[in-house]
């Protein structure tokens, strides 16, 4: 037996309509036309910054690339909604939330060219480095909202500024079958951790639907936890920031952990390393297309008459601009010393790591000698 279907928030429809919500609305009555379009410019950076970064990645000047197409309404109307004070723990396609607080798209991609472990520095901007293992950062971030709640006891962090700080743990629909999820909602509710769970649901984990891997809305999860959920469109910038400003403040009231099931969909591949053709149909994707989230708002904006043709034509030069900045510095970047990555694994020197420099050199060295053989072969 299939469970109900939760049906999600929504204030803007897939036509650029707005939607009214007795409980969600009000939250959205306070942002103003500057902060509208402010919105906009971050959703439309980031879908520059997949293009750029893809085509980099093509050409051999990335490793590899996780786009976020699709899914930019959700990570900008939720990070927007939240104060910078508040740590985030991303996955690796946190990309608009990373641009929104402020990291600049060459420290993004330094990561993504292997240059550096990674490009920013977590405590300037309240944002944690990439997490590759799936779901790990979710006990990172009840670790973190343990620590809060720790200061505030003992006596070394304010009861103010504790009650002023939450943190979120971004986390994909297919991550949240993993153990490290579930540990840390445990925690999280057992502890009534000041902690915001922001599921991205884009419907695909790699080539696994959602529908396979949970046979139940992925919100109910809360539930068997002892804390609320809430479903939200991921495709609506406007429910995504008022269904966030309003479990983030009911977080800092003391209410303990929240989650949040975005739906949306990842509409491009997983990562550049990956085929969407081989598991899903023509006919899905151009359904979601038509729920584009940027075209979306682009059509309430213009509507509601909080931006005109000029905005947009602004927003496109400049990130046009911006793209070639991308593609100047990911060039200009030097490749890293592979030493390099064992000197901040241990504070003292460690036989073990001795012992896999040594590997690497070997290895290393084994290129070498295939080159000088294939020269004196020709």
């Amino acid at each position: 037996m299939q469970p109900e279907e939760v049906q999600p928030v929504q204030l803007l429809t897939p036509e650029g309509k707005l939607a009214e919500n007795e409980v969600y609305t009000p939250f959205i009555a306070e942002l103003g036309a500057e902060q509208l379009r402010e919105l906009y410019r971050y959703m439309a950076m980031e879908r520059r910054l997949d293009a750029e970064a893809t085509s980099l990645q093509r050409q051999g000047q990335l490793a590899l690339w996780a786009p976020a197409l699709g899914q930019e309404a959700a990570q900008v109307g939720t990070i927007a909604a939240i104060k910078s004070s508040d740590m985030v723990f991303p996955t690796y396609r946190e990309h608009a939330m990373a641009l929104y607080r402020g990291i600049s798209p060459e420290e993004l991609l330094t990561m993504f060219r292997a240059t550096r472990h990674t490009g920013w520095d977590p405590r300037k901007h309240n944002f944690h480095i990439y997490t590759l293992v799936l779901a790990a950062q979710t006990l990172h971030a009840a670790g973190w909202a343990m620590g809060i709640n720790q200061d505030l006891r003992m006596g070394s962090l304010s009861r103010d500024r504790a009650e002023d700080e939450i943190v979120v743990a971004c986390i994909g629909d297919g991550a949240t079958s993993q153990g490290d999820a579930h540990e840390s909602m445990v925690f999280a509710a057992s502890y009534e951790l000041p902690l915001l769970y922001f599921i991205q649901n884009n419907h695909w984990a790699i080539s696994v639907p959602t529908r396979t891997q949970s046979r139940s809305p992925l919100v109910n999860r809360a539930t068997g936890y002892g804390f609320e959920g809430v479903r939200v469109d991921g495709n609506d910038v406007l429910a995504s920031y008022a269904v966030a400003t309003k479990l983030s403040a009911e977080i800092r009231a003391g209410a303990g952990p929240k989650l949040i099931e975005s739906v949306t969909y990842r509409m491009g591949a997983h990562t550049t390393a990956d085929d969407p053709t081989k598991y899903r149909s023509s006919e899905e994707e151009q359904l979601w297309k038509g729920r584009d989230p940027i075209a979306r708002y682009q059509t309430w904006l213009r509507a509601a008459g909080h931006a005109d043709e000029g905005f947009f034509a602004e927003v496109d030069a400049e990130y046009k601009d911006l793209a070639a900045d991308m593609r100047r510095s990911v060039l200009a970047m030097e490749s890293i010393d592979l030493e390099r990555v064992f000197d901040t694994v241990y504070s003292e020197p460690h036989g073990q790591v001795e012992t896999e420099k040594a590997w690497l050199k070997d290895y290393e060295a084994g290129f070498a000698e295939e080159q000088t053989e294939a020269g004196t072969a020709g």
